[in-house]
């Protein structure tokens, strides 16, 4: 299997949506920009949000088992993926590559 790199590349805050919608949660994501993960053998590694984890894990296994094309093009560089976690108030977005790091 491959190991996959996931680097944070953004993260987002709606507090509009917030405001109007969320039940006073004091969560913050503690993940910031630029962060790297190496996931090895399809495994979570170490300090990554399990919530986006659960989000992230398909897309790990199937570039760490060799899958390069997700969606018929969808990404320039075969072997990657750009996935962002589930919170709709706070959003991070991961991008994936597999390879040897």
């Amino acid at each position: 299997m491959k190991d996959v790199k996931i680097t944070v590349m953004r993260k987002a805050l709606y507090r509009d949506l917030m405001e109007k919608y969320e039940g006073g949660s004091e969560y913050g994501c503690e993940l910031e920009e630029g962060q790297v993960f190496i996931s090895r053998n399809s495994l979570m590694p170490e300090g990554m949000c399990q919530s986006a984890w659960s989000v992230l894990y398909p897309y790990v296994l199937g570039l760490a088992a060799g899958a390069d094309d997700y969606f018929d093009g969808w990404m320039k560089e075969k072997g990657t993926a750009m996935i962002s976690c589930a919170d709709g108030f706070r959003p991070v977005t991961f991008y994936l590559e597999a390879g040897t790091f």
